[in-house]
């Protein structure tokens, strides 16, 4: 079985002990792949240092987060526009990107004008996207109405109601399936189940959000089998199902 991670921060600093180990031990998992979503440019030097280490495993992305819009947003935007202009073939997406009302809403208009800005660039790169939405589906459908990503994208860490599952779905866009899937009570459960196997793609977030039986501890890209069986186990279908068909997605959407 081979298993895809589209979604894992390993340039933590949460991973600098011991990267050699992680990785070993999401490839003895079936992990081939691992894609890099950036936070803003001062995640970007230790993201591009270990796709660089290490690029047949790797797969980085660029874009500015949601929680790091502030005041310096445009300095931001104008680091992304110049990575993808200056090397428009290294990133395999425009990520994590999107809408965060969790924490403060003290920038949500400009969190709206960067995710614009970033889609639109999506579209001119031929780039899918890597959406990050928290407390804010109803604004990211509204946004994403606005402006069509022609080479889709998938609902990073996916959260939200089946109904908001088979909306994203309808718009042309995956749901990236982590570690909350195995926590007792998981509302994804029902989404798992509504949700066509093809429109889903596995992802850790590592270092956050581990799943059963390591939550509270470190993520790890290995880990992407839990899930795996997880999902497996809710659709009443083989682990080897799950693994052929989430990394299928991955490869075509991310082009890997």
């Amino acid at each position: 079985m081979i298993f895809i991670d589209t979604h894992a921060h390993l340039y933590d600093e949460a991973f600098e002990q011991d990267i050699d180990l992680v990785v070993n031990n999401a490839q003895e998992a079936g992990v081939s792949k691992i894609l890099l979503p950036a936070v803003d440019s001062l995640s970007l030097e230790a993201l591009e240092n270990l796709w660089r280490s290490r690029p047949q495993v790797f797969y980085p992305m660029v874009g500015v987060h949601p929680t790091s819009v502030n005041e310096s947003y445009k300095q931001e935007l104008a680091i992304v526009e110049d990575r993808l202009k200056s090397f428009p073939d290294r990133y395999v997406a425009v990520g994590e990107i999107g809408l965060d009302y969790y924490w403060d809403t003290t920038f949500a208009k400009e969190q709206k004008e960067v995710l614009l800005t970033q889609l639109q660039w999506a579209n001119d790169y031929k780039k899918p996207v890597s959406l990050h939405v928290r407390n804010a589906y109803n604004d990211i459908f509204d946004v994403l109405n606005e402006v069509t990503v022609l080479s889709g994208g998938v609902l990073h860490c996916f959260s939200g109601t089946v109904d908001e599952a088979l909306k994203a779905v309808d718009m042309g866009y995956v749901l990236g399936i982590g570690g909350v899937v195995t926590f007792k009570k998981s509302s994804l459960v029902d989404v798992v189940k509504a949700v066509p196997l093809d429109k889903m793609v596995l992802e850790t977030d590592a270092p956050y959000l581990a799943p059963t039986p390591y939550r509270g501890k470190r993520n790890e890209s290995a880990y992407c089998k839990n899930i795996a069986e997880k999902i497996a186990d809710i659709r009443g279908v083989s682990v080897e199902e799950v693994a052929s068909v989430t990394t299928s997605v991955a490869q075509q959407l991310f082009g890997i």
